[in-house]
């Protein structure tokens, strides 16, 4: 768990626990994220995450979260996904990717984007959605696919405890690897997290002990 802002400190409901490892520079790269992704329109979008455990296929959902889907697709089409780990996973929980390189060193992501969790869809079984830290606008490229229903992650009201984890999309096929990497042998280690500019080591729980690798992300065109 980070020390940082309470990244990664468990508290007692699972919801507070789902925080990720955010960076608060690179404003550039963010705008440039931005910019590159797909146009997005109100038809779902069907996209492909080849990991080392098998497919992964996803729709998601831009007239539901259109920043969050703009966003995702900006990573995924300036590779940013491409060779990194699922470097978080709870069974019966969630896996949490897209942040960390195959060496457990944090990758440099953009500025934060507007949290859409008040947007009506439910953190189900196999649905995908933004990893943040306890800031409510402070999610970036990490992202979570829910393992069980999670109704504790869902939107409540506006406080920053019942804010919630913004959905954008879900599993359509391949939820047997989502089960297959939830059910991998996990522990405690080293990684490399990146706080204002500057690298750091700092021990992280549930990191799965052989790395999860997402290859690649696609848009099914």
């Amino acid at each position: 768990m980070r020390a940082k802002n309470l990244k990664w400190t468990w508290v007692a409901i699972l919801a507070i626990a789902l925080i990720s490892c955010t960076n608060s520079e690179s404003g550039e790269m963010q705008s440039q994220s931005q910019a590159k992704g797909t146009p997005v329109s109100e038809q779902p979008v069907q996209i492909v995450m080849e990991t080392s455990a098998g497919n992964i296929e996803l729709e998601l959902y831009p007239d539901k979260a259109p920043i969050s889907v703009k966003n995702f697709l900006g990573y995924v089409e300036s590779g940013f996904y491409d060779n990194t780990i699922f470097h978080r996973v709870i069974r019966g929980f969630m896996i949490q990717g897209g942040g960390f390189d195959k060496d457990h060193k944090e990758k440099e992501s953009g500025e934060p984007i507007v949290n859409e969790a008040g947007n009506g869809l439910m953190n189900k079984r196999g649905t995908i959605a933004y990893a943040r830290t306890n800031v409510i606008n402070s999610a970036t490229s990490q992202f979570f696919i829910n393992h069980q229903d999670n109704p504790n992650l869902d939107h409540r009201d506006e406080s920053q405890a019942g804010f919630g984890y913004a959905v954008f999309g879900k599993v359509t096929k391949g939820m047997e690897v989502v089960d297959k990497i939830a059910g991998v042998k996990t522990g405690s280690r080293k990684v490399t997290i990146n706080y204002q500019g500057k690298m750091f080591e700092q021990p992280y729980q549930d990191v799965p002990v052989t790395p999860v690798v997402i290859k690649t992300v696609k848009v099914i065109k």
